[in-house]
């Protein structure tokens, strides 16, 4: 009975410790992404240094857990002492990570909100200016995810229309927020013009 109960909790320790990797290893697909900035995304992060250090905490934290699930699976399936105390000591390094991440997180809690990101669009976007790298990565994100602005084209109202087309002038909604038949730069509108004079059904709301 004491042997089916090892053998129980080392296939569950092994299976637990399975996912972690599996987490870890996402984790730290995510923030190789947003490092190598495959649509400048990380200009956007940029504009707040505290977020930009957050990718590289992610990073760290991604690697972190791909080897702690490593370990936990070598050292539950081999039962090898050695690798278990190692699995442990970085589930302490873990728990003393997430107590500073949460602390700060509780400190600069007002840098992470909707209304932050707001800001910053509201103060540096320059619409479809693409020699200006913030603009750019915006329009950039919005056209490859299908989205508007942070809360949706509403964003936009109070950002000066320029440049602009001649169609521009009617709404406040930017180029990047229109629909696209594929989502991409190279994509073709669905009706840029009815988008354009402020028709919510060719943009993109969220």
């Amino acid at each position: 009975m004491e042997g089916d109960c090892l053998s129980c909790m080392k296939y569950l320790m092994f299976l637990f410790n399975f996912f972690i990797f599996l987490g870890g290893a996402c984790l730290l697909g995510l923030g190789i992404w947003v490092i190598v900035d495959p649509t400048g995304f990380r200009e956007i992060v940029a504009a707040n240094p505290l977020l930009f250090t957050g990718a590289y905490i992610m990073l760290a934290m991604g690697a972190m857990l791909f080897l702690l699930g490593f370990l936990g699976c070598c050292g539950a399936i081999r039962e090898n002492k050695c690798l278990l105390l190692f699995f442990f000591m970085f589930i302490l390094l873990i728990f003393l990570a997430e107590l500073s991440a949460a602390i700060l997180a509780f400190i600069f809690r007002e840098n992470l909100t909707r209304e932050f990101f707001t800001k910053e669009l509201k103060k540096h976007y320059q619409r479809n200016n693409d020699t200006d790298v913030f603009s750019a990565t915006w329009n950039s994100v919005m056209i490859t995810f299908a989205c508007c602005g942070v809360n949706g084209p509403e964003d936009f109202e109070a950002i000066p229309h320029l440049p602009y087309s001649s169609l521009e002038k009617a709404t406040a909604t930017p180029e990047a927020c229109c629909q696209r038949e594929l989502q991409s730069r190279e994509g073709m509108f669905v009706n840029k013009e009815a988008c354009l004079s402020g028709n919510e059904r060719f943009q993109n709301r969220q």
